[in-house]
């Protein structure tokens, strides 16, 4: 495709009427979406921000968001009033980053690593895209499947490797089908998750420890907490505007940002305090994850629960599966097989994240925890790059923006040396793993995990001083 149509798709001013009603209930759940990453065209768009009310809240009412405020009261040592604060805080500064970038999404028509190519160029956006395909489509869908499998396993007794591979089925069919079916499920999940985890809140704070002072772990563990809750929220930028894409170029940019963030951080912040009260009640020995956080709870309501993980689940990996194949088809890698199309590429990187939820099965717990805190050591720094670029294009025109977008000569290496070196700094100084622990935390165990704070800021400063001095030599 030239760059003049392209431009003309993304900067067109055409009053034609988009489809009436909302595309959760208004178009027919069979069709399967046919454009990848390109840009949507005003006449096909459609929908109301309100939706993505429904859209980011329905992914996080699950057990992977639960399990984050377990981790900062059980594993990381937090009192509950600590671990509350880490969690909120955590969860608001990845939302408000969700619902800035949300907001291009309607201005454009395009996926969030298209729009990457302002920061990082047409070439250097491939890294960050293949990037986000491999964190959605194996990562996060593997980690968010097998909350549902275990939830499955415990309200059946099927083997775990059976319940996985059913979730897998339906999760696949519904990120195939596309953008429409997604957010028609997130719309209906939502109420079901949230009356149900709602009562199981109340019953889990009922018997929980509220008063709970932890093991001392002190700042370093509340900066381990933030990290977890900020990185499992930001987790979903590099995703923002591939659910806003279709809304009318007209939209509010308001309302759209408002609805994105909103959605995201009042399920997240919720349902992790949830389990962080959950987490001051010491677990059976040998409990599974999910066995764990239903086992404070009545036999009717312990089934519910399990029913709502199940749901949970799904709602986050379908949206991890489709944002993974819009990622992957982002890349415009020339010489691809006709039929891989986006629809093809959901089904491929489902593949994928089942063969690493496999590998998993046996020590969820313990890989979900170490996924959460690597997950924000490369969010964050793109994150930054990302955030600096809007900042810094605020008043630039849309048309001059959509020809550097459809522009496969435009290049950006100021992106792409901030996005390295905020990584390149933050990870070997300040990372504090099981596996690895970097110089600066082994000698001072106190500063817990900064590795994503350093890695934003670093990305983020360095990426305004390239980018002011290039401007200033065109100028």
């Amino acid at each position: 495709m030239s760059a003049r149509p392209l431009t003309e798709a993304m900067t067109s001013t055409s009053t034609a009427a988009a489809p009436a009603g909302d595309p959760a209930t208004t178009r027919p759940a069979g069709v399967v979406e046919t454009s990848g990453a390109e840009p949507i065209p005003e006449a096909e768009r459609h929908g109301h921000p309100r939706q993505l009310l429904w859209t980011w809240a329905a992914p996080q009412v699950g057990w992977a968001t639960a399990y984050i405020g377990v981790l900062a009261v059980a594993a990381f040592g937090l009192g509950f009033r600590e671990a509350v604060a880490a969690l909120v805080l955590g969860a608001a500064f990845g939302a408000i980053a969700h619902g800035f970038l949300s907001v291009d999404g309607p201005r454009f028509g395009v996926p969030q690593m298209v729009l990457g190519r302002l920061s990082f160029g047409h070439r250097g956006s491939v890294l960050p895209s293949t990037v986000n395909a491999l964190v959605s489509g194996i990562g996060w869908f593997a980690m968010n499947t097998l909350g549902g499998a275990f939830a499955l396993n415990s309200l059946t007794g099927l083997p775990p490797l059976a319940c996985l591979l059913i979730l897998v089925v339906l999760e696949v069919v519904v990120g195939y089908v596309g953008h429409d079916l997604v957010h028609r499920f997130e719309r209906y999940a939502l109420p079901v998750l949230a009356v149900i985890f709602l009562l199981a809140g109340g019953w889990i704070f009922k018997g929980a420890h509220l008063g709970h002072t932890g093991s001392g772990g002190g700042f370093g563990a509340f900066l381990l907490a933030f990290s977890a809750s900020f990185g499992f929220t930001a987790g979903w930028n590099p995703c923002a505007s591939d659910y806003t894409r279709y809304l009318p170029r007209t939209t509010s940019a308001r309302a759209t940002g408002w609805y994105g963030g909103l959605g995201l951080f009042l399920s997240v912040s919720v349902v992790s305090v949830i389990g962080a009260a959950s987490g001051t009640v010491l677990a059976p020995e040998g409990a599974s994850p999910t066995d764990a956080f239903t086992g404070q709870l009545p036999g009717w309501l312990a089934h519910l629960t399990l029913l709502a993980i199940i749901i949970g689940g799904m709602a986050a990996s379908t949206l991890n599966v489709y944002s993974a194949s819009v990622s992957l088809a982002s890349l415009a890698v020339r010489g691809l097989p006709r039929g891989l199309n986006r629809a093809s590429l959901t089904a491929l990187t489902g593949a994928a994240g089942t063969v690493a939820a496999w590998a998993s099965l046996d020590d969820a717990g313990h890989a979900f925890e170490s996924f959460l805190l690597v997950i924000a050591y490369w969010t964050a720094p793109w994150l930054g790059v990302v955030l600096v670029e809007q900042w810094r294009r605020r008043r630039t025109p849309g048309t001059l923006i959509a020809r550097r977008l459809a522009d496969r000569r435009h290049t950006n290496a100021a992106g792409l040396i901030a996005l390295l070196a905020g990584v390149a700094v933050s990870v070997p100084l300040f990372s504090n793993q099981e596996t690895y622990v970097g110089p600066l935390p082994s000698h001072w165990p106190g500063l817990g995990d900064l590795t994503c704070q350093v890695g934003f800021a670093v990305s983020a400063l360095l990426y305004a001083l390239l980018a002011r001095t290039r401007t200033a030599k065109e100028s």
